[in-house]
Order: C-alpha cells, then structure tokens, then sequence
C-alpha cells in the first residue's frame, strides 16, 4: 500500500516537463502536460511556447510548429512593431522608466530600506541587500499604482468637467490593476481605468475616460456609441490606433 501510495504521490508532481528546441528558424519552448490536445501561443515578448500531452513525440512537435510557422512568425514580426512600456525582468540602475509619457532615469540606490521616490525626471528605488530585478519591478508596480490613484482621479474630474455640456453621470469610478483593458464601464455606470495609464501622455488617459463615459449611454461598440464618440472626442480613431501599439 505504501508503495501504490508512493507511486501515485510521484505521478501527481510529474505535472510539467520542459525543453527548450528549434523549428524553421523558430525557437520555442515545449511544456509537456497531463493535457490532451497540443497548442501554440506565442508572446508579446516574442516566448513561443507549445503545450502538448505528455509523451507526445518530437517529430509531432515539430510537424506541429512547421504547420504553424507563417502565423508564428506573422505574430512575431507584428509583436516587434510594438512599444513596451516597462523592462519586464530586466530592471537595471539607468534604465529610462515611463511617467506621464516621459522618460525618467532609474536610479537603483544601496540603503538600508525599501523606498522610491521621483524628483527631476529621476525614479528613486532605494534597495537593501544585492540587486533583484524581480522585487525592483514589484517595488515599481506598487508604487505605480498608488501614485496613479490622485493623478488619474483628478484627470477624470477635469475631463467629465470639459465635457459636461454631455452630461455624462457616472455612479463611480476607480484607478485599478487591469492588464489586459485600459478602462471599463459596468452596467450600473462604475468606471474604472488602469493604473498603467499614468505611464503614458496623458492624452491616452482622457481618450480612454471619454470612451468609458460614451458607454454610459450606450453599453455596446455599436454604431451609436461610435457615433458619440466620434461627436465627443473626434481624434479618438488616431489616439486608439497609437494606444494600440503599446503593451504592458
């Protein structure tokens, strides 16, 4: 019994298995799995990773990725295109860093505590201990986040203030964590938008607001809320087209 119970523990942390390989000029990195079909997903930071079923073999791998190959690389070319706004893992002492559309200089200083703060277009990190690329970029984050709440809530009230002759009357509204959308409308009219805005020329965060505010009168991308938009903000086809180019 012990040993069937052994045997089974074993099986269960044997969940995932990597490798990292090459097809048609492609790297990519293979995720053996207790799944039962295989897939493709490639990254905005250029990853491409295939997830199989465990034991699939290498020529099904590979026959997979050369099927595949044009839409990788169509994904790929059209990934490079785009701007990130942060370093990912990378964080180093010097690098530029994203405030309000402007670059400031990171500046990674030895201290006993943790702590940034920004001044003449520099970002403080005070860090104690050796340099960790990955607490540096939580730290960043944090702080992101909190120092959008006041920038952002303020630019919401001026813009509801610029377009008042609307009437726009939103129930509520926040700065909130949201990495996959800029900005949402719920039904009973909360606004939220995302801290990352604070990052970006501040043109962004206004059309994102106008867009959330067009929602109040209609919940949908149909062709009225277009309409309102397009009578609201009238640039937002060219604003949209360059948020489109950023990613996070």
């Amino acid at each position: 019994m012990r040993r069937i119970r052994r045997t089974l523990k074993e099986r269960r942390q044997i969940r995932e298995v990597s490798a990292e390989k090459q097809t048609n000029g492609i790297s990519y990195t293979v995720i053996y799995s207790r799944r039962k079909s295989m897939g493709i997903s490639v990254h905005t930071d250029s990853r491409v990773i295939a997830r199989v079923p465990l034991g699939t073999s290498n020529k099904a791998v590979e026959d997979m990725m050369r099927g595949k190959t044009a839409w990788i690389k169509k994904a790929l070319n059209h990934y490079s295109t785009l701007n990130r706004i942060d370093q990912g893992e990378s964080l180093k002492d010097g690098d530029p860093v994203l405030f309000l559309g402007k670059e400031n200089l990171l500046r990674i200083t030895p201290s006993d505590r943790y702590y940034i703060r920004r001044s003449d277009h520099t970002i403080e990190v005070g860090f104690p201990g050796e340099h960790d690329a990955g607490i540096i970029k939580a730290m960043l984050e944090h702080w992101y986040g909190t120092a959008a709440k006041p920038v952002l809530t303020k630019q919401f009230h001026e813009t509801l203030d610029k377009y008042r002759k609307y009437n726009f009357s939103p129930t509520g509204f926040a700065v909130r964590k949201m990495k996959k959308r800029w900005g949402s409308c719920t039904s009973k009219g909360r606004i939220a938008i995302s801290y990352d805005l604070v990052r970006l020329d501040p043109v962004f965060a206004e059309y994102v607001i106008v867009h959330e505010l067009c929602h109040l009168r209609h919940h949908n991308h149909g062709q009225g809320f277009y309409n309102l938009l397009s009578e609201v903000y009238p640039d937002w086809r060219s604003v949209r087209a360059e948020l489109k180019k950023i990613i996070r």
